[in-house]
């Protein structure tokens, strides 16, 4: 996987990433300020009419990522080369939330599901519905699971099921399977010879 788990970057690589935007963008900046006739001082790091490729082996990124990068500088200035945070934020708040845990009180049947037990997708239906918000099965699980819901097994009993006479099949079929057992003798692996007994 080429991200870590969650899918996304972790807060410390999409800091560095920003960092590296930003100092493209004050490079560009620099090349702008120098095409106006601005003088730099002794030290400062520029060549005039930087290249793309220079910026992009200097900064060890690709040549297209930089041209991106110096179109986003271009609409936005370095505003617009800041991180707009992990893509994979939660995208449902506590409040909306309580929106959704007071939809899913009411049960899967007033939602048209034909099932009596919440399972993952019809829950991230009804997200989808109520809240206006698409979410995949497993982000649908760590959103409950955040909010406390846990996985339950329905303990489920037909109402005609006799506990007696249950023990007294298994005790019965048990015997049998038991007693059909093949006694086990030597064998050999051999096509040709049989075992020895």
């Amino acid at each position: 996987m080429r991200y870590p788990e969650g899918g996304g970057l972790t807060a410390e690589r999409r800091a560095f990433r920003e960092a590296i935007r930003l100092q493209a963008g004050e490079r560009f900046a620099a090349g702008e300020r120098f095409a106006a006739g601005e003088r730099f001082a002794a030290g400062e790091r520029f060549a005039a009419g930087e290249k793309t490729a220079a910026i992009a082996r200097d900064l060890r990124a690709s040549v297209r990522s930089v041209e991106r990068r110096r179109r986003a500088w271009r609409e936005g200035g370095l505003e617009g080369l800041r991180s707009a945070g992990p893509a994979n934020s939660p995208t449902v708040s506590h409040s909306r939330f309580a929106v959704l845990e007071e939809e899913l009180g009411k049960g899967p049947a007033a939602h048209g599901f034909e099932d009596e037990r919440w399972t993952l997708a019809p829950v991230q239906a009804v997200i989808r519905r109520r809240l206006r918000v698409s979410l995949s099965v497993a982000t649908v699980w760590r959103l409950l699971e955040r909010h406390g819901w846990s996985w339950q097994a329905p303990a489920r009993r037909a109402l005609e099921r006799d506990e007696h006479v249950v023990e007294l099949r298994k005790k019965d079929v048990w015997s049998r399977v038991k007693a059909s057992r093949r006694h086990v003798a030597p064998g050999s692996s051999s096509r040709t010879k049989p075992a020895s007994r």
